[in-house]
């Protein structure tokens, strides 16, 4: 990557210096500026995004600084919020996205609306969305009505989801977490665990008809086609959809093949 940024530079030097560079048409070929409000701090560029779309988007990243994922976590870094925002538009983002499920479901919906219209404001009027109203369009994408919920959450937090899912109009069958607090212990969880993990909690729920994977710290992406093969039933999780939603107000068709059915038919 490097290495590559230092060869456009080079090529840009060399044409500014011929008097060749066109800056207008060079704007309109670079990718567009997805903006991403982690709730942790030091996160780079999803490495979900980076599979799903490659160089057809430029992310740009600022964090909150969570610690816990527990309401009184979440309170701790909500006013956090416009400051970040606005730090992205400062380094070009076209559209945001406030990642972080649990942090804009925690107090439902009318509060992730807010959520949503803070970081608007913030940025001037940009497109934005949250985490919570893009797993919500991804369920009702595919038909859900009755929804399993496998979760990093503890059981307050999975409680929270359980209102918010319901007052979305959903039937929760079940929702069952990793009981994950501190932000740093989801990286301890790999890919054989969650798959494992997502295919007890769907099988103990027999009338399901849709999964929901929540938490956008977990590495969701690769398990979605395996989860759904287990199990019969489609899946919609945090960040891959999250993402998807951003493509969307970026003007992008979001579709990927070859990670679950939400992606390719999108």
């Amino acid at each position: 990557m490097q290495q590559r940024r230092r060869q456009l530079l080079a090529a840009i030097s060399s044409a500014l210096a011929c008097g060749l560079f066109d800056a207008k048409a060079f704007a309109a070929s670079a990718p567009p500026k997805l903006g991403l409000i982690f709730p942790p701090v030091g996160r780079g560029a999803p490495e979900e995004g980076l599979v799903m779309y490659g160089n057809r988007i430029e992310y740009v990243v600022e964090g909150l600084g969570l610690e816990t994922m527990t309401p009184d976590g979440y309170e701790a870094v909500i006013d956090r919020i416009p400051a970040v925002a606005r730090r992205l538009v400062e380094r070009g983002a076209q559209a945001v996205l406030l990642t972080g499920t649990s942090l804009s479901f925690f107090k439902g919906e009318a509060f992730n609306q807010r959520l949503t219209q803070t970081v608007r404001e913030a940025t001037g009027g940009l497109p934005a969305t949250t985490m919570s109203t893009a797993v919500i369009e991804g369920l009702k994408k595919m038909g859900a009505k009755r929804v399993v919920a496998p979760t990093a959450y503890n059981e307050e937090v999975n409680a929270r989801l359980r209102s918010f899912l319901i007052e979305h109009k959903f039937e929760v069958v079940a929702v069952e977490g990793m009981g994950i607090e501190a932000v740093e212990d989801i990286n301890r969880v790999t890919q054989p665990m969650l798959l494992d993990f997502c295919t007890g909690v769907v099988k103990k729920a027999k009338q399901a008809d849709t999964i929901l994977v929540s938490c956008g710290g977990l590495r969701t992406l690769e398990i979605l086609a395996p989860l759904e093969q287990r199990t019969g039933l489609p899946a919609v999780s945090s960040m891959p959809h999250t993402l998807l939603a951003g493509a969307k107000l970026l003007g992008l068709d979001g579709r990927v093949k070859g990670f679950g059915r939400l992606l390719e038919s999108a």
